[in-house]
């Protein structure tokens, strides 16, 4: 239990809001453990994402950045078909948008919606198919020639409630079986549904449904590595805990695996407002896995996946992207940018700037929260960004060393 039992308020900037709060966490030895905690809320304001704000956007030498489409509301995750349709989805529309590029310049010339749900957000494709995912359903639609959806079936009807992480993604793994991503439904509690806070693994047909693992507070992002088959993922970190903790998580998921949330974070801290119940924290951590690298706190990643187009220096073959939407709850705003993670031997070794520049007037305004990421039959990148309703490519045009 975590109560705010004193506090107050201060703004400065755009919108920056500033409290002490006193969490309360377990009884020991008949007294209550309590532990106190700075926390900011700041939220850049949001500017448009003008042709001159564009330019000044930062990728590596031998990379441009442009629009592939916009004006798309909040568009979040995206897809690609091998035949080169873009689909991407728009939470707060509960829709889907086919966009088209048909003669092929890097910018698509139409968009049609296609499908709507409520709050409607993951989307997977698979063998002329395609699968989405709202807060509790999952269906699947045959994918017509012209691009629009067959019928839309539902064959999961009863996902955790969503809470504070309602957003669900999806994924098909090497096994060919349904990967989905379910958020914890708090920033840091006791969970009463065992799916919460988790990735659950289920056959196509949405039968013989899983819990792959567990202890995972909010990994959106999460694909596997084209040489060695593992799956990696990146987890949000838990809130109130400072402007430095808890960093992003990069980790490698396996099978059965519980990875702390909320009662063990990082490489073994403890969080104080939540104990493992009928366990000590010490114990706990016998059985938790941590992660291989941790990232920026409250960077935010939504999307990640490894690369696997042609179009790139052959030093990012086996890489993977980041796209991290940025922090709130920080003095200083970070992430709001694309990241690389280099990889060597199937093992990431370090996160590098990759795409930046969305923040600006001292890191008070922003033009871009990036979101979903997707590589392009070209071998381009896409970028989805739900603030301004922008899809971003990346190319490479010229000459680097990686």
């Amino acid at each position: 239990m975590k109560t705010i039992t004193s506090g107050y308020l201060s703004v400065s900037g755009i919108a920056a809001l500033f409290f002490a709060s006193t969490a309360l966490a377990q009884v020991e030895d008949g007294k209550p453990i309590t532990a106190t905690v700075e926390g900011h809320v700041f939220k850049p304001a949001r500017v448009p994402a003008t042709e001159e704000r564009i330019k000044q956007l930062k990728v590596p030498e031998g990379f441009e950045i442009t629009k592939f489409a916009e004006g798309l509301n909040k568009p979040r995750m995206i897809a690609v078909t091998a035949s080169g349709l873009v689909y991407v989805t728009d939470r707060d529309q509960g829709t889907v948008t086919l966009l088209r590029d048909e003669n092929k310049d890097g910018v698509s010339e139409s968009s049609q919606e296609v499908a709507q749900k409520k709050q409607l957000h993951g989307i997977a494709l698979r063998n002329d198919q395609v699968y989405l995912a709202t807060v509790n359903e999952v269906f699947v639609a045959d994918i017509r020639d012209d691009g629009s959806f067959g019928e839309l079936k539902r064959i999961i009807k009863d996902l955790p409630d969503g809470g504070q992480h309602g957003n669900r993604t999806l994924e098909f793994g090497p096994d060919g079986m349904l990967y989905i991503s379910i958020g914890s439904t708090c920033n840091a509690c006791t969970e009463t549904n065992d799916e919460n806070a988790t990735i659950l693994k289920a056959k196509p047909d949405g039968s013989s449904r899983t819990i792959f693992a567990k202890g995972l507070r909010n990994t959106l992002g999460f694909a596997w590595h084209p040489e060695t088959g593992q799956v990696w993922g990146m987890d949000h970190g838990i809130d109130w805990l400072g402007d430095e903790e808890q960093r992003e998580e990069l980790n490698l998921l396996e099978e059965g695996a519980d990875y702390g949330w909320p009662y063990i974070y990082g490489e073994g801290k403890e969080n104080p407002a939540d104990q493992p119940p009928a366990s000590s924290y010490d114990e706990y951590k016998k059985k938790t896995k941590y992660p291989v690298l941790t990232y920026t706190a409250h960077s935010s990643g939504l999307d990640m996946i490894f690369y696997d187009g042609k179009q790139f220096p052959e030093a990012y073959n086996g890489d993977a992207f980041v796209a991290f939407h940025g922090s709130w709850n920080r003095q200083t705003p970070v992430g709001y940018k694309v990241a690389r993670i280099r990889y060597e031997n199937g093992q990431p070794k370090a996160f590098e700037d990759f795409v930046t520049g969305f923040l600006l007037e001292d890191e008070k305004s922003q033009f871009g929260r990036v979101v979903g990421l997707a590589t392009y039959t070209d071998g381009s990148l896409l970028i989805t960004d739900d603030s301004n309703g922008v899809v971003y490519r990346v190319a490479y045009v010229g000459d680097t060393d990686g």
